[in-house]
């Protein structure tokens, strides 16, 4: 593979690296700090363009006196951008160079999130939200383009590092929008994202070094060669399905967890957004598992992770039998435990799947996270459902059972080879 040299200013001064790989990245011992930390915002504020919307929704409805109905589509189409963007979008990774693909979206990504913030009805909120979506997977360029950097010894801490922006851009976007939206307006949230994006998408065309494209086929033999990659690697096959069974869990209990704390503990929608603070807690440390990926495998760490996630949902079985400030304790602790799970799992995954074809990183990356948020939306309806029908022990066994069914698939996947 060509190797490409190329300087980059920190913000503490200059240091060149050279000689850097695309399938076996840096001979130096980890990635500059002030690197990661920006790929790690890059990644999150990005992502987390999706998810602003949704606890303004009800603020937006009165402002174009619309049903809950026309409302709610919003949210459905940004998440529907960001799975088309996915498949479609994120595989020109691997034909371009990703510096120059992660500066066009990321522009592309402020000019969608300006129109949501200048709509005029419904309609162009919607036809904005879509493209937001779309635009949304620079997150997706990002991650693979920090596993192509990574020396290999470090690749499973730095990937995990860019991961936790990731997630935390994740849970914390609602707490953020929900507080902006109520004292400055929901007009006012987009505006600030616009701007955020903005600046992260120039900090990361100044740090970056061009990126040698992996092939040179043509977009439609690319897209059918993602097919032929999902064939060919069973390990592939194997970490989408477990970490979709776990995205099923995750999306279940956090699509239904405010309507749980409302009606059995009276919290508002305030208090219900600050447990993704204790979700963001456990997402903090999974660099931790990235670290631990390198040393004893990440195939094991996947294991681990995902008993983890099961575990924790386990837990909450025993809510009925605690007095209240003990059931809220519990909640906080499972949160914890399952978001640092999810993410660990997630983080090994990636290092598992990364390491198949080099060359297909962002194919890869996309096949992955295409099954990722179909658990993700699939979670969200069975969660919906098992909390009308069964109350919140449906949706304890559900994400339960989910996670135990990704336990026994890793558990199967111990001596997979390709």
């Amino acid at each position: 593979m060509a190797e490409a040299r190329f300087n980059m200013r920190t913000f503490t001064g200059e240091f060149t690296m050279s000689a850097i790989s695309q399938s076996t990245a840096l001979p130096a011992e980890k990635l500059p700090a002030p690197l990661v930390f920006t790929l790690a915002a890059g990644a999150g504020l990005s992502v987390a363009s999706i998810y602003y919307s949704q606890p303004m929704l009800d603020i937006i409805s009165k402002q174009f006196n619309v049903g809950i109905g026309s409302v709610g589509m919003v949210p459905m189409l940004t998440q529907a951008g960001y799975a088309l963007g996915i498949l479609l979008l994120a595989p020109l990774g691997d034909r371009h160079d990703r510096r120059t693909i992660i500066l066009i979206k990321g522009l592309m990504l402020v000019a969608a999130l300006l129109l949501c913030g200048f709509s005029g009805g419904i309609n162009a909120l919607l036809i904005a939200s879509f493209v937001t979506g779309l635009t949304a997977t620079v997150a997706q360029d990002i991650v693979p383009a920090s596993a192509a950097l990574a020396p290999e010894r470090s690749r499973g801490k730095t990937v995990g590092t860019v991961m936790t922006g990731l997630l935390v851009g994740i849970l914390l976007s609602r707490v953020v929008s929900g507080v902006v939206a109520e004292y400055l307006g929901w007009r006012t949230m987009y505006m600030v994202a616009a701007v955020a994006v903005l600046l992260i998408s120039l900090a990361l065309w100044r740090v970056l070094p061009r990126f040698k494209p992996g092939t040179s086929v043509s977009y439609p033999r690319l897209l059918l060669s993602l097919a032929h990659l999902w064939q060919h690697h069973q390990t592939l096959r194997r970490a989408a399905l477990a970490q979709g069974l776990l995205s099923v869990g995750f999306s279940a209990f956090w699509s239904t967890l405010a309507l749980m704390l409302s009606e059995r503990f009276h919290f508002d929608s305030a208090v219900a957004g600050a447990f993704g603070l204790a979700g963001a807690a456990g997402a903090l440390a999974a660099p931790l598992a990235g670290s631990v990926a390198d040393r004893i495998g990440p195939a094991r760490v996947t294991q681990y992770g995902a008993s983890l996630v099961m575990v924790s949902f386990a837990l909450m079985f025993l809510l009925p039998l605690l007095p209240v400030p003990a059931q809220i304790g519990l909640i906080i602790i499972s949160t914890i435990g399952f978001d640092l799970g999810v993410q660990a799992t997630l983080v090994a995954h990636q290092t598992l799947v990364y390491s198949l074809a080099p060359e297909a990183r962002s194919r890869l990356n996309a096949l992955m996270f295409t099954v990722v948020f179909i658990g993700m939306a699939t979670g969200a309806a069975l969660g919906s459902l098992a909390l009308a029908h069964f109350g919140w022990t449906g949706v304890v066994a559900l994400s339960t059972l989910a996670a135990a069914l990704a336990l026994m698939i890793r558990l199967a996947s111990r001596h997979l080879k390709n």
